[in-house]
Parts: structure tokens; sequence; C-alpha cells
């Protein structure tokens, strides 16, 4: 199998997270236990007030940290989330969002992961998570 890449990522995982890939959101760079996405910004997203809405804030911190347990365990699609606590900072406003994930332990069985939400127009810190995700046995 090939070593995981954005674009493996993009073109087989994101796909089979429906209510994010209808987003438009990307995962553009990776690392050793760390993934960088982007979540343009559209009306699909957005709450009244004209603001990114929680629920695509969550989704996109979930999946941040699932593309970061990716990079170190491989192509096991089926590491699912435990948990997530999401903190919400500040209102987001009608921006793209950058979601940057990285591992905090990498366990046999679980991963536990921070990501910080940011607003790509201002660079402002709107949402911080932190999730838990078991890893497949083998």
């Amino acid at each position: 199998m090939p070593a995981m890449t954005p674009e493996i990522l993009n073109r087989d995982y994101l796909p089979k997270v429906p209510m994010l890939a209808a987003t438009g959101a990307q995962v553009i760079s990776i690392g050793k236990g760390e993934a960088r996405l982007l979540m343009p910004y559209s009306p699909a997203i957005a709450r009244p007030g004209d603001t990114v809405s929680g629920p695509a804030l969550m989704a996109l911190a979930d999946v941040a940290v699932w593309a970061a347990v990716l990079t170190v365990i491989g192509h096991k699609e089926m590491a699912v989330t435990t948990s997530l606590t999401m903190n919400f900072l500040r209102r987001a406003g009608p921006s793209a969002i950058i979601a940057e994930a990285r591992l905090l332990k990498m366990g046999r069985r679980l991963g536990v992961g921070a990501v910080e939400l940011i607003a790509a127009d201002s660079d402002e810190l709107v949402a911080h998570a932190t999730a838990t995700y078991s890893i497949p046995a083998d």
C-alpha cells in the first residue's frame, strides 16, 4: 500500500464522510501525526448571522484528527471517534476555516489529538477541539 498523501486522503477517505465532503473541504498537507485541512466558506455551512455553523466546525475537527491518525496507522479507515470535545472561542464569520491537527499521544488501541480551527481571513483561532480515536486491531 502506498504511503499516505494528501491526494490519497482527498480521493479515498474524505468522500467517505459525505457531510464534510459536500463542503469542499480538502487535506492540504500532512506530516507524521499531523494534518492541515481547509474548508471553504459557503452558504451551505452557514448559520444565521452569516458565520460558520458549529456542526460544520465539529465535522472539520473530527476529520482533521482522523487524517492525523491515518498518517501514523496507515490505510485503516475504520479508526473511529470515541470522544470529541469542542471549545468555541469566537465567531468565525463568513470565512474559510483552516484545521491544524496534531496527535498528542498514539498508542496501540487509542490515539489522542488536538485541532485548532482558524478563520482563514483573519488568522484568528475560532475553536479548539480534542478527539480520541479507537484504532482497529490488525
